[in-house]
């Protein structure tokens, strides 16, 4: 063979020294023995030392699809183009497997699993010879966990999503992924469908590769990839099976490459304004109410501060994407429609959002965007004409919690004559609390007669924030008892401290923080108390003199579950509020981790 030197590139790097990471492995000046270990052992799959030692980027593909990720196992398939891609670009690809991440079947919740990819996919950015790092994304905490351990580390890194289902259809009917579920459960608590047609709604709604095809945390979390300038134009809104998705699989192989060249990390890219423009864009979009602690989460571990107020100046966004759940249609059309540049182009047109963000592309977001306004009003509309005024998230605070929030784009017509028209009294809304401490409870008493549910009722759920359950629950779109079902009121007003699916179309009261596990008001919160919620003020308050509410606090936290596991265990250790991010607090402290070489490991 000839030698390795003669196939070395002329390019060099634009890192510090001029050189990749991965040359302290194969190359270990210095350290010939070492260099040897760490080659001998890829020989053992047919690739060369010439290659290792070309001086040439190692391409890490963060491999998240599997038969036990099936919304990711696209990339399965995808990962092909995208070595295609490195390789015709003059890199090198390594492709390994990360944590699975499955969010319909992990149980108790698939949250708890988004720190630990965090965390072992920091492992192996920072311990092997990685120069940079294709994230291939797709279910909800999929999205977060990668740009959090690629911040973490700072090796150049793009998001590569998997895409969307294709568009759901049942008799005729669109029918979105999640969204369907939560539609044909009440259907089935009025009598209105049998349990076999349950299965066959919610299985038409899934019928291809691919992750939710509503406006769900899943797009919602790519979108916001997108938004930050951490995918290329246009990537998060193409349905999985489409042509267009193995191409810009193809293309990110290409631009990673260069970004490897260019060294550009996370850190010349992600800013405030990246953070505050993809709040904006999920309010735009009616994107999912867990947009709050991943947007939160990757800000803290880029060390960008994230405010109460950044949230309530995107209240007055107003909603623009007609997609479930906020919406009628689904995916498919809202990438003919022209996607997420659509979306940007209408925020940029009306200055809804700082056009200098920086972008993996090399340009902004205004010049990567602008112009690219979409010609299906049906669709997307404008600033002027949207779908609802004021749809981003609505800050709430009060003694039964410090934070929480409510996602308003989801306020139907018929919740807000029942609940928000009162004359003199408009967007307030007096009710008595029925109290249910986890989704257990809840589901065994939900239908008691004794509790006296009625359409005045106020449904609580805790014990299901990040320490309570642990991990924090999808579980506050609480539906009404059959009985009211059955009288067609369809929702009730519902407050947690737990999550809800972003598929959901419940504007529910969530995210309390604090938790009712850790002392939060909702700890001290009783079945009969009555509550008062004020969307002008903000505030949600249980109407309970302070002296009562002391003297609650004697007798003690509810109950929680065990730990099952020794990751659960650690996980209540060390984990934040949802306010704050439901982070790994201790590891905040490890930022730009690559800076610093490992240790020789002989």
């Amino acid at each position: 063979m000839s030698n390795y030197d003669a196939q070395k590139p002329k390019r060099i790097p634009a890192t510090p020294n001029g050189r990749f990471r991965s040359q302290e492995w194969f190359e270990a000046p210095g350290h010939i023995d070492m260099a040897a270990l760490y080659l001998e052992r890829f020989m053992n799959y047919g690739i060369t030392p010439q290659e290792l030692r070309s001086g040439r980027p190692i391409i890490g593909i963060a491999q998240s699809g599997s038969d036990l990720s099936p919304c990711n196992r696209i990339h399965m398939e995808l990962a092909k183009r995208t070595r295609e891609g490195i390789r015709d670009a003059g890199g090198i690809c390594i492709e390994f497997p990360v944590h699975p991440i499955f969010e319909n079947c992990r149980r108790p919740t698939a949250a708890i699993d988004r720190n630990l990819s965090m965390m072992t996919l920091i492992e192996i950015l920072h311990g092997y010879p990685i120069d940079a790092v294709v994230l291939t994304t797709g279910c909800d905490k999929t999205t977060p966990a990668g740009i959090m351990a690629a911040t973490a580390v700072d090796i150049p890194a793009i998001v590569l999503s998997g895409g969307p289902m294709l568009d759901g259809w049942h008799e005729g009917d669109l029918v979105g992924s999640g969204t369907v579920i939560w539609r044909a459960r009440r259907k089935l608590g009025a009598g209105e469908i049998t349990e076999e047609e349950f299965i066959d709604m919610a299985c038409a709604s899934a019928p291809s590769a691919g992750h939710c095809n509503t406006m769900g945390t899943a797009s919602t979390m790519n979108a916001v990839a997108e938004t930050m300038g951490l995918s290329l134009p246009g990537c998060s809104a193409i349905p999985a099976p489409y042509r267009e998705r193995g191409q810009i699989a193809y293309e990110t192989g290409v631009r990673i490459v260069e970004m490897a060249y260019e060294d550009l990390k996370p850190s010349k890219i992600l800013t405030k304004a990246s953070f505050t423009n993809a709040i904006a864009a999920v309010a735009a979009i009616g994107g999912s109410t867990n947009a709050q602690p991943h947007i939160v989460a990757m800000a803290r571990h880029a060390g960008v501060e994230i405010t109460d107020a950044d949230w309530m100046d995107a209240h007055d966004i107003p909603l623009i994407l007609n997609m479930q759940p906020s919406g009628k249609y689904l995916g498919e059309r809202f990438h003919r429609a022209g996607g997420v540049p659509a979306i940007l182009a209408e925020l940029l047109d009306a200055n809804l959002i700082d056009g200098s963000a920086a972008t993996i592309t090399g340009k902004t977001i205004a010049e990567n965007n602008t112009g690219k306004n979409s010609k299906d009003r049906e669709m997307i509309r404008t600033i002027a004409e949207p779908m609802m005024e004021r749809a981003g998230f609505m800050v709430l605070k009060g003694n039964l919690f410090d934070y929480a929030i409510m996602k308003t784009s989801v306020i139907s017509k018929e919740f807000r004559d029942r609940y928000l028209s009162e004359p003199g009294n408009e967007n307030i809304f007096e009710g008595k609390a029925v109290v249910f401490d986890g989704s257990t409870d809840y589901h065994n008493r939900l239908n008691d007669p004794a509790l006296g549910i009625d359409e005045r009722t106020i449904l609580v759920i805790r014990g299901s924030g990040p320490v309570g359950w642990p991990g924090s629950a999808e579980v506050v779109n609480m539906q009404p008892p059959d009985a009211l079902l059955k009288r067609g009121i369809t929702s009730l007003p519902t407050l947690g401290d737990g999550r809800q699916s972003g598929t959901s179309d419940s504007p529910s009261i969530l995210n309390a923080s604090p938790e009712s596990a850790v002392g939060g008001g909702l700890a001290w919160l009783r079945t009969g108390d009555i509550i008062r919620i004020d969307l002008n003020a903000g505030t949600c308050d249980m109407l309970v003199d302070a002296d009562v509410i002391e003297t609650r606090k004697k007798e003690g936290l509810p109950p929680i579950p065990e730990s099952q596991t020794p990751w659960q265990e650690i996980y209540r250790a060390t984990v934040s509020q949802l306010h704050t991010g439901a982070v790994m607090e201790p590891a905040l402290k490890y930022k730009r981790i690559a800076e610093k070489m490992p240790r020789h490991n002989h």
